[in-house]
């Protein structure tokens, strides 16, 4: 799950400069770049930057979920875990 979650990342920051790098700076843009790309964020209007929030959110839930979450059933930690978590034991 935690690979799903950096992908989910990579994904919502690429979507992320493609929406203030080619939405906000193209030539007929007519609304000033800064202030109408954070207005974007928070508008009331279902957009391409809540999906962008959304990624987030979710990937940083599955990084959490991949991570840190371990069965009770799979025993004993192993060299690659107490490496990660710090186990003193072995």
């Amino acid at each position: 799950m935690s690979a799903m979650g950096v992908l989910f990342i990579v994904m919502a920051m690429i979507i992320a400069i493609r929406n203030i790098v080619l939405v906000t700076y193209a030539p007929e843009s007519v609304n000033p770049p800064f202030e109408s790309a954070i207005a974007r964020y928070f508008s009331p209007y279902l957009n391409n930057e809540k999906f962008v929030i959304a990624m987030l959110v979710g990937g940083g839930f599955l990084l959490w979920w991949g991570y840190f979450k371990k069965n009770d059933e799979e025993g004993p930690p192993d060299e690659h875990e107490r490496r990660r978590f710090g186990y003193d034991y072995k």
